[in-house]
């Protein structure tokens, strides 16, 4: 199996996760990755769901922003706005969080209703 084809697989499941806690009530961001360059820890197009009470399905980074992706979610909660942020080897934020790969990632926040 390709990498994509499993990538794939992992984003039905954040999605499908996201139609189930949505029916719940609750309150949700969604981080995509939109754009990587060099050794980017995961592909285009993965993703995290998180939720007002910093539940988490996914992943944009295999660890390495989630951290920092989950405190920006929370904001994107509470405001209602989406948010591109960016994370790389060059930004100070990049080592704070543990991206030290060398390569650099864009990943779309956006709220859920």
């Amino acid at each position: 199996m390709s990498g994509k084809a499993s990538n794939e697989g992992e984003q039905n499941d954040v999605l499908q996760v996201a139609a189930q806690w949505l029916d719940e009530g609750r309150k949700l961001a969604l981080a995509t990755v939109v754009e990587t360059w060099g050794s980017s820890p995961r592909p285009l197009g993965s993703q995290l769901l998180i939720d007002q009470d910093n539940n988490m399905v996914g992943s944009v980074s295999a660890g390495c922003v989630e951290g920092a992706v989950v405190d920006e979610a929370q904001s994107v909660i509470a405001q209602g706005k989406p948010k591109m942020l960016a994370y790389g080897v060059s930004n100070e934020m990049a080592w704070e969080v543990g991206l030290a790969c060398g390569g650099r990632i864009k990943i779309f926040l956006e709220p859920l209703e």
